[in-house]
C-alpha cells in the first residue's frame, strides 16, 4: 500500500480525513508547508501536480532552492543489542562504524530506489 504521491521527483504524503470526506497531503522534503486535497484520487492528484507547478515556480521567481538542505548527519536510535553487534562487525571489517552505518544505508536507498522507482 503507498501512502504518498510522486510527480517531478516530489513526493506528496497522502492522508484521508473521513470527517470532512477530503483526502489531503503535503509536499514532503522541502523547506516549505505547500499542502493540497481533493474530494477524489484524481482531484488530489490533479491538486498535487499543480501544488508541485505552483512550489516550482514560487522558487524560481524567488531564487529560493527548492530543495531541503540536509546536514548529512542525523541520529538513529537502536537497540543496545544491535548497537553492540554493529559495532563488533565493524571492527571485524576493519571500518568505523559510521561507515558500517552509511554502507548499509546506501546499499537500502539504492535497492529501494530501484524497486520504487524513486
Amino acid at each position: 500500500m503507498k501512502d504518498f504521491l510522486i510527480y517531478k521527483d516530489y513526493i506528496g504524503s497522502v492522508h484521508f480525513n473521513a470527517e470532512d470526506e477530503v483526502f489531503f497531503g503535503k509536499i514532503e522534503g522541502i523547506d516549505d508547508l505547500i499542502s493540497f486535497e481533493g474530494t477524489s484520487v484524481s482531484e488530489l492528484k490533479e491538486s498535487f501536480h499543480e501544488a508541485v507547478e505552483d512550489y516550482i515556480a514560487l522558487c524560481k521567481e524567488n531564487n529560493k532552492s527548492n530543495e531541503k538542505s540536509y546536514k548529512g548527519s542525523f541520529n538513529v536510535r537502536i537497540p543496545s543489542e544491535v548497537h553492540r553487534k554493529a559495532k563488533r562487525l565493524a571492527i571485524m571489517k576493519g571500518i568505523s562504524l559510521n561507515q558500517l552505518i552509511q554502507h548499509a544505508v546506501e546499499e537500502e536507498v539504492t535497492r529501494e530506489s530501484i524497486n520504487l522507482d524513486v
